[in-house]
């Protein structure tokens, strides 16, 4: 059985004039896997991975990550071994490709005035390579298109070599080459670190990679469901989560949703 790396048992969170934002959620994740967390925007789901990367407390439940428990171990350790690629994370636009992701071993925002080790210097060129970014690794910041911005981000979190990675909404705002040279980035990720266990938020399900082996779904703070993909990317369980008929298809891995009752007004309207 792959290693349990994220156990969240039956965790709540409130808020100080008692909003509940999570109620009751179970949720697991182990060495390998790579999860899709979905829902629509005030599902719960920043919150749960707030709970679940060590960066909050929940109000009540149990939680263990990477085999130590909350409220028993350093949270700020904790989270060093968690990679969180945003796509909000500043970078100088005017330091290189190679000069940014080497930053991801010093865990700083500019490179390291006492320089980086010759075994750093080498992990930062195979995790640019590795990424599609080896003919860009001399060139500017400021040259890169958001995509490109997005892939520097995914390497620099890998230099820390990390055993779990959350992408937040890492295709948002990318056009459809960059989007599809992401996910190509991701399943390659997937190949060269079958350990690694990956979250990726998003809204859309045409956004994730075929490497993608489960799916948690989220509705007003609680889980709707979770498991392998097949068993919860379903029409049933995605109308649940978002709250209208969906339709869901999946084709050579990738994995597509509509909205059945919009699609079928369109349809009468343009006969």
């Amino acid at each position: 059985m792959p290693d349990r790396l994220i156990t969240l048992s039956n965790i709540s969170v409130w808020l100080e004039d008692g909003s509940l934002i999570l109620d009751d959620v179970s949720w697991s994740v182990s060495a390998g896997e790579h999860w899709a967390l979905l829902g629509a925007n005030g599902a719960g789901k920043t919150t749960l991975l707030n709970v679940a990367t060590a960066r909050r407390y929940p109000s009540r439940g149990n939680v263990s990550i990477l085999d130590r428990t909350y409220g028993q171990s350093n949270m700020l350790s904790l989270r060093e071994e968690i990679a969180i690629v945003d796509p909000q994370q500043r970078m100088y636009e005017w330091f290189t490709v190679s000069e940014t992701v080497l930053t991801g071993a010093s865990g700083t925002v500019q490179p390291d005035p006492a320089g980086y080790t010759a075994a750093q210097d080498r992990q930062a060129l195979e995790t640019i390579d590795s990424l599609g970014l080896a003919d860009m690794a001399g060139r500017e910041i400021g040259t890169l298109s958001h995509g490109e911005r997005q892939r520097v981000r995914l390497a620099r979190a890998l230099m820390s070599s990390p055993k779990i990675v959350v992408l937040d909404e890492p295709a948002s705002g990318l056009d459809l080459p960059a989007r599809e040279a992401l996910i190509r980035a991701l399943i390659d990720l997937a190949t060269a670190h079958p350990a690694l266990a990956t979250v990726i938020v998003s809204h859309h399900l045409e956004e994730l990679p075929p490497t993608t082996t489960h799916a948690a779904l989220m509705r007003n703070g609680s889980l709707v469901a979770a498991g392998p993909v097949g068993e919860t990317l379903t029409d049933q369980l995605m109308s649940s989560a978002f709250g209208i008929d969906v339709l869901v298809t999946r084709d050579q891995g990738r994995w597509h949703a509509r909205g059945s009752a919009s699609w079928g007004s369109a349809a009468s309207e343009s006969n």
